[in-house]
């Protein structure tokens, strides 16, 4: 039997005791720049006074709600085409909201951890491409960090038109794939960003999509810990946290100021010695450890479900088309996890939109020195058990001695063209090769694969990255050449050859793609 992870009533009294329900309040999403989905009936929601009549209109549509007994309201839109701006308006007895220059077009999420959150200020072409970046009708929700024990109702955040001044906060990533569909399809294009840096996929999935899998039950009783121990660690953390900043501040006084300089010297070291392929000198230790702060009573952004319940559940049920994604660093270490754990959120979030099995479009983390390719592996895996998705392979674009390679826009392009090939009708490859099956011939290995395009092709020299083992499962160099479609593989050190590895490295020096440019990814034949 899955535990029940129910959240008790003390902490439902906590969480909206203080809210006080009065004028129409309608959800932060349906403000002044929103862009809501086109060709669908798109809810809008928020608060007012139990029992209050909420008028809603939209370009010549008006609907009528009434605030149930816990201060909520929903109604929805007739499907609209694209278009725009209109005004939204929202009004109940004692006040009117008016949301303008509200667009309808095409809506997507863009989530992960810092290869997502990573802003357009610092991205590779920045300076070159920020003049360009005047796209009315293309626009950025940002949802603000937040933490949450339980599922939060109201989403934080503003929408931002796109423009040369304001495209610096905008998510790199999420700004070259917006821009690549807007360009596309011509409707305007939403995007609502929510991510947080160094965060693990299990924080980004429900409770009740954790209980579906035996495998994480774990992270289910760890949520439930922290449940029942929620009111005694509320009622200590004020004193732990006041405690904190004074042992902390007198441990910068006495110790920080030397060894905060030797840190930052040891880190710009590690920096050039991972780049130079050099070894990683010793990580100096200060004189006595630093404090470490205390754990807030609702978690932090490791736990399992925090940031669902705060950054994904007040996004629910926003009219979306589909969603991209970039993570899995954070989970490197539980990488046979992975393989459960990544298509289970993905599966969490559409049962929770409720809009079928919409588009979510990832992205293979790039090549980095303390990333292992299992990771890779895992994401390349959830292709084959989670439909109507696409993976964004970036072995050409990654940084060995940097986890947050700055070359965003050849990433959000190749997103897009998965959503322009498989959501909106192009005839495009928008893959690279993907290995699919090996047979041995002669005592060679000829592998096939999918999404060969117009040609398989090396994109300098010959082809580099492949290594072949035999029964005894020593990998060695191999000779890879193209014929045709198929890669025949070969090595004079070994006459049978049982399997063949490619990019099997944390930086992988390969060259496979197809005739359109798009790199292969990185596999082993030899599963485990």
């Amino acid at each position: 039997m899955k535990p029940n992870c129910s959240i008790p009533l003390f902490l439902a009294t906590f969480t909206f005791a203080s809210t006080t329900w009065a004028a129409v309040k309608p959800n932060p999403l349906f403000s002044d720049g929103a862009v809501l989905q086109r060709g669908l009936a798109a809810p809008i929601w928020g608060t007012a006074d139990a029992g209050e009549k909420v008028r809603v209109q939209f370009d010549g549509q008006a609907a009528e709600a009434t605030a149930s007994k816990d201060g909520k309201w929903m109604i929805r839109l007739k499907p609209h085409t694209a278009g725009g701006p209109f005004e939204l308006t929202m009004a109940g007895a004692s006040n009117t909201i008016t949301a303008k220059n509200v667009m309808v077009g095409e809506v997507w999420i863009c989530s992960g951890q810092s290869n997502m959150a990573f802003g357009f200020r610092g991205a590779a072409n920045e300076a070159t491409e920020k003049l360009k970046a005047n796209y009315p009708k293309l626009r950025m929700f940002h949802v603000a960090n937040k933490v949450a024990l339980e599922p939060q109702t109201e989403a934080i955040g503003t929408w931002t038109v796109c423009s040369p001044e304001t495209v610096d906060g905008f998510s790199a990533v999420g700004y070259f794939f917006g821009r690549d569909v807007l360009k596309a399809t011509g409707v305007p294009v939403g995007m609502i960003h929510t991510s947080w840096g160094g965060t693990p996929a299990q924080s980004w999935t429900s409770v009740g999509g954790l209980q579906k899998d035996a495998e994480l039950d774990h992270y289910v009783k760890e949520v439930q810990k922290l449940i029942a121990n929620y009111p005694q660690a509320a009622a200590k953390f004020p004193q732990e946290q006041a405690a904190y900043q004074v042992v902390s501040a007198q441990w910068e006084k006495e110790f920080g100021k030397e060894f905060n300089p030797k840190l930052a010297a040891w880190q710009k070291e590690k920096r050039q010695a991972l780049a130079e392929g050099k070894p990683v000198p010793p990580e100096p230790r200060p004189a006595k450890p630093k404090p470490v702060a205390p754990v807030a009573p609702e978690g932090g952004p490791h736990t399992p479900t925090s940031l669902y319940n705060g950054m994904i559940a007040p996004l629910l049920p926003y009219g979306i088309k589909g969603a991209i994604w970039y993570q899995g660093e954070s989970n490197a270490g539980q990488w046979r996890e992975y393989r459960t754990l990544f298509p289970r959120m993905i599966a969490d979030w559409r049962e929770k939109w409720g809009l079928g099995d919409f588009p979510f479009f990832f992205v293979q983390i790039a090549p980095y020195n303390g990333q292992p390719p299992e990771i890779r592996e895992s994401q390349f895996l959830t292709l084959q058990k989670s439909a109507n998705t696409a993976m964004a392979v970036t072995t050409d674009v990654g940084e060995a001695a940097d986890i947050h390679p700055k070359k965003k826009e050849p990433v959000g392009a190749r997103l897009a063209l998965a959503a322009r090939t498989l959501v909106y009708g192009e005839k495009l490859e928008y893959s690279g090769p993907l290995f699919e099956s090996m047979k041995i011939d002669k005592g060679q290995a000829v592998l096939q694969f999918k999404h060969v395009g117009g040609g398989l092709a090396a994109a300098d020299g010959e082809l580099r990255g492949f290594t072949v083992a035999g029964a005894d499962k020593r990998f060695v160099p191999a000779k890879a050449e193209i014929r045709g479609d198929t890669v025949v593989v070969s090595s004079a050190e070994v006459a049978a050859p049982v399997a063949v590895r490619y990019g099997w490295a944390n930086v992988p020096d390969v060259n496979l793609c197809n005739k359109e440019g798009l790199p292969a990814s990185p596999f082993r034949t030899d599963v485990e």
